[in-house]
């Protein structure tokens, strides 16, 4: 189903998606909120920009983005996959609890926000080129990978990343040096073991976007976890 949104408003295009039974392409997108919210089992192709919020609270199916995408990406997601062929805005994927966000480019700021896991339900985010700042604030679970594809003199990690994180784990391709992170993390360079798990998920972010993948796993990444002797505790209160 072929959906032209230049004369919808957001609540028209979520309604004609929500009723559809057939995978759907929309053209024409410029800043509708709300796409995809709660869907699952459906396949979603955007050609323009969405609005905020796209993907939150999906369940399932996919959604890919052929341009950049604006703040909120796959918020609250629980499951399905998000992929955007550009650019995402400030606070994608947050609060997610399951499925993948693949993003060619770079992230605003507070990717990853509250990512939390749940047994085997592993949320795991991939952003191509840089992260801003605060990168897994209060990170409680999942796995977020940087890569820095492209990003010239730029910094692969802004201020204050990892914040109050206190589980799950960040991936930088880099050495982080010159990077400030907090007491409450561990900084080392990924094992053989470590790299295992995130792998495959840089396979398929190159089977998405056209990269090599040996050229990528071939240079040293960062691990940076939450520090079992010094974990993250009442930061704003009294204790």
């Amino acid at each position: 189903m072929i959906i032209n949104a230049e004369n919808l408003d957001y609540k028209a295009l979520n309604d004609l998606i929500r009723s559809s039974s057939e995978d759907i392409q929309i053209t024409n997108c410029c800043g509708h909120r709300f796409i995809a919210a709660g869907m699952e089992n459906k396949s979603v192709t955007i050609n323009g920009i969405p609005g905020n919020a796209l993907g939150a609270y999906l369940n399932g199916g996919s959604i890919t983005v052929n341009s950049n995408a604006q703040d909120a990406v796959g918020d609250t997601m629980n499951n399905g996959s998000i992929v955007i062929h550009g650019n995402a805005g400030d606070a994608v994927g947050y609060a997610m609890r399951g499925g993948e966000i693949f993003i060619k480019g770079n992230a605003g700021y507070r990717a990853g926000i509250h990512m939390k896991q749940y047994k085997d339900k592993v949320p795991v985010m991939v952003i191509g080129g840089y992260a801003g700042s605060f990168l897994g604030e209060y990170q409680a679970g999942g796995l977020i990978i940087v890569l820095g594809i492209n990003i010239g003199s730029k910094k692969i990690l802004g201020n204050f990343p990892c914040t109050g994180m206190h589980g799950g784990a960040v991936f930088v391709r880099s050495s982080c040096d010159g990077i400030k992170l907090p007491g409450q993390v561990t900084v080392s360079p990924a094992s053989d073991e470590d790299m295992s798990l995130i792998e495959k998920h840089i396979v398929k972010y190159c089977g998405l976007f056209g990269c090599d993948a040996d050229e990528i796993l071939k240079e040293k990444f960062t691990v940076i976890r939450p520090d079992s002797k010094n974990p993250y505790k009442q930061m704003y209160v009294a204790n």
